[in-house]
């Protein structure tokens, strides 16, 4: 019962990583926020039958009214906030010569700006409270220029996550480092995992030469990412701050 006591707000808990971390901190003790745009009634659902207070709180992450009024219901249901989990995202695959503007802006807006307004809505409650735990969802191609090989096989660029997406979790790990040191002094750590291949909708149209480079010969599982996100987000990560905790079964090693 490492969180016990502790309420955290998750952000895209109805997707795979984000339901296994809201599972893994109710398990933990801990009372959640689970946020999402269409909702998150049946891992709310789960979170109750396991004993553990849940709201439901529809929101957009894009939109700063929306993530201020998912913290203030949370103060509202339960009197503090001490963790954020900014799992919200969307994928995004194809080439820079075809990408469409939309796109860019589309992805920018959820993967960047969202984890930016969420952060920022959650630091007055911390700091007054002197405690907090941000922890981030970066990403494996923040960090290695994307999995395709297009100089072997052009098609593999189609069907894996672009240039977009990967620039949008730079931005995330970026965030979580000038955050680190600018909340330190208030008791707040922030931390960022940056998952490799993680079996998910997302990963599904992965090429299956992807699966056989990875070192440890296998996707991860939600339920490995949650694992990382709990330590960082607990009581025993209290002097690590502006970390990126690598979880990518050896796609990349630094």
């Amino acid at each position: 019962m490492r969180l016990q006591g502790r309420v955290a707000i998750v952000t895209g808990a109805a997707g795979g990583i984000g339901g296994a971390i809201a599972r893994r901190f109710a398990a933990e003790g801990a009372d959640l926020c689970l946020a999402g745009r269409r909702g998150c009634a049946d891992v709310a659902a789960e979170v109750v039958a396991m004993g553990r207070r849940a709201i439901d709180v529809r929101t957009d992450v894009t939109d700063r009214a929306s993530v201020r009024a998912m913290v203030e219901q949370t103060l509202a249901a339960f009197g503090r906030v001490d963790i954020l989990v900014t799992v919200a995202g969307v994928v995004s695959q194809g080439n820079a010569e075809t990408l469409a503007e939309e796109e860019w802006d589309r992805v920018i807006d959820i993967n960047l700006k969202g984890v930016f307004l969420s952060c920022q809505a959650v630091i007055p409650a911390m700091r007054a409270a002197g405690y907090g735990r941000i922890v981030n969802i970066g990403s494996l191609l923040a960090k290695n220029g994307g999995n395709p090989r297009p100089w072997i096989d052009r098609k593999e660029q189609e069907r894996a996550g672009n240039i977009a997406y990967g620039a949008a979790k730079a931005g995330v790990h970026a965030i979580t480092m000038f955050l680190a040191k600018e909340l330190a002094a208030d008791n707040i750590t922030v931390n960022c995992v940056a998952p490799g291949p993680i079996a998910s909708a997302m990963t599904t149209n992965l090429p299956e030469t992807f699966k056989s480079l990875l070192p440890v010969g296998r996707l991860g599982r939600p339920e490995e990412v949650a694992d990382a996100v709990t330590y960082l987000a607990g009581e025993q990560a209290s002097f690590t701050t502006g970390e990126v905790l690598d979880v990518n079964g050896g796609a990349w090693i630094d």
